[in-house]
């Protein structure tokens, strides 16, 4: 099985491969730090990184999207505006929200594998994978933030809060990358020989 952009995108030598997957990497990234700004404010800030996040493994796969976000960590904590609050530096990975920002490139990680084992091309096995993507980012980040305000507060505001807000944009993406493969032809063919 391959993902997405592999599909779409096949370099033509070893280095021209090397250069892609840099590009993926960064391209990776940057996704993620415009999701951080797509927000709504809080001590846990409603932002569109969890989508950002669980599209970028899935289309990667999981070693490349699991780097894009291990590059996205660096680039905040080496002080790249990046992050959902404007606090430099690695000073915010320390932070109430460190635990999410962390759970990020596991998160990638576990959608990417899971991508590459044709699991986004159908949107039931996408909506799992992605569901399972976005509860380790918030068990990772609830259990962190836990340590700043306690556990019956943490898993109100920093786990249950989110739940609806997380649903929806696990539905999105579970229909968007079905869909990126209906376009390329092979996403139902190629599932349904699974």
């Amino acid at each position: 099985m391959t993902t997405i952009v592999a599909l779409v995108y096949r370099p033509a030598s070893r280095h021209s491969g090397l250069i892609r997957n840099a590009l993926l990497v960064v391209g990776g990234s940057l996704l993620v730090a415009i999701s951080a700004k797509i927000q709504v404010s809080g001590l846990v800030p409603f932002t569109m990184q969890p989508w950002a996040v669980l599209l970028v493994g899935a289309a990667l796969g999981g070693r490349l999207g699991m780097m894009s976000l291990i590059a996205y960590l660096l680039e905040g904590a080496a002080g790249l505006p990046v992050f959902a609050q404007p606090v430099p530096g690695a000073a915010y990975l320390v932070g109430p929200t460190g635990g999410y920002l962390f759970a990020f490139p596991l998160a990638a990680f576990v959608v990417g594998r899971l991508a590459e084992r044709g699991w986004d091309r159908r949107f039931g096995k996408a909506l799992i994978a992605f569901a399972m993507g976005d509860l380790i980012i918030l068990a990772f980040g609830g259990a962190w933030l836990a340590s700043f305000m306690g556990g019956k507060a943490a898993l109100a505001d920093g786990v249950l809060k989110f739940l609806p807000g997380d649903a929806l944009k696990i539905v999105l993406a579970a229909f968007a990358l079905p869909a990126a493969w209906r376009l390329t032809g092979r996403g139902t063919t190629a599932a349904s020989q699974k």
